[in-house]
């Protein structure tokens, strides 16, 4: 998979970001946590070795990003991730995650989106690429630039029932400017390219990008994507 620029970050949390990082493999957490305690604008608060580790770690730290394996003992990842960011996590302080994976366990990544996941990290990312990829999470942003997850969702969107779907109500509620704004989206374009394709400006985008997040209860760019595939307003695999 071809490396794709990284959005740029939006103002941050205020202080140092704060940090729990969550694999079983030690030396993997130790590196990872090492790696990031370099940073100024970082501070590692915990490191957990499986899912149940994180989940408690991060409902008494408070933190701003997660990194989470996805293969992990007992609690497993997605599981992990569900309970605290996903659609019914509970408590008024919800986390980033960012899921830690390998080309093999490309599958778990689409799982781990829907669970509320804001984005993945191969492990073997190179430093300056994870420094910038929690700086863009914990600012609020989607980790995956369009394209990115246009052709992950695609890939793998298979692996969700496709009998039951039917348009959501709340995408009902979307006027049709931006219900194609949402399309377009999905299908990989970087609001500076909605801008240019609907002959607007890039704020005017922004304004409907986030109206569309509001009306459809999603936190991120990342999860309006996937709410586009999985209501059936685009076809994975289908060209636009």
């Amino acid at each position: 998979m071809t490396s794709a620029p990284m959005p740029t970050a939006a103002t941050g949390p205020p202080g140092p970001v704060r940090i729990i990082v969550a694999d079983d493999h030690q030396v993997v957490r130790a590196g990872f946590a090492a790696l990031l305690d370099t940073q100024p604008d970082f501070t590692i608060v915990a490191t957990a070795s499986d899912g149940n580790e994180a989940v408690r770690a991060s409902r008494e730290l408070n933190p701003d990003v997660i990194l989470m394996d996805v293969r992990m003992p007992g609690m497993d990842g997605i599981e992990a991730t569900r309970q605290l960011a996903g659609p019914d996590a509970a408590g008024p302080h919800v986390p980033r995650v960012l899921i830690l994976t390998t080309f093999d366990l490309d599958e778990y990544v689409y799982e781990a989106l829907c669970a509320g996941a804001s984005g993945f990290l191969l492990k073997d990312v190179t430093a300056e690429r994870l420094f910038d990829a929690v700086r863009v999470v914990a600012a609020g942003d989607a980790l995956l630039a369009p394209s990115v997850m246009r052709r992950l969702i695609s890939e793998f969107a298979h692996l969700r029932p496709t009998a039951s779907r039917h348009r959501p109500t709340a995408l009902a509620t979307l006027t049709p400017r931006e219900t194609e704004v949402l399309r377009l989206i999905a299908e990989g374009l970087s609001n500076p390219e909605i801008a240019a394709r609907l002959v607007v400006s890039e704020e005017t985008v922004k304004t409907h990008v986030s109206r569309i997040l509001g009306k459809l209860g999603l936190r991120d760019r990342t999860q309006a994507v996937i709410a586009a595939y999985e209501s059936g307003l685009v076809v994975p695999g289908r060209g636009s």
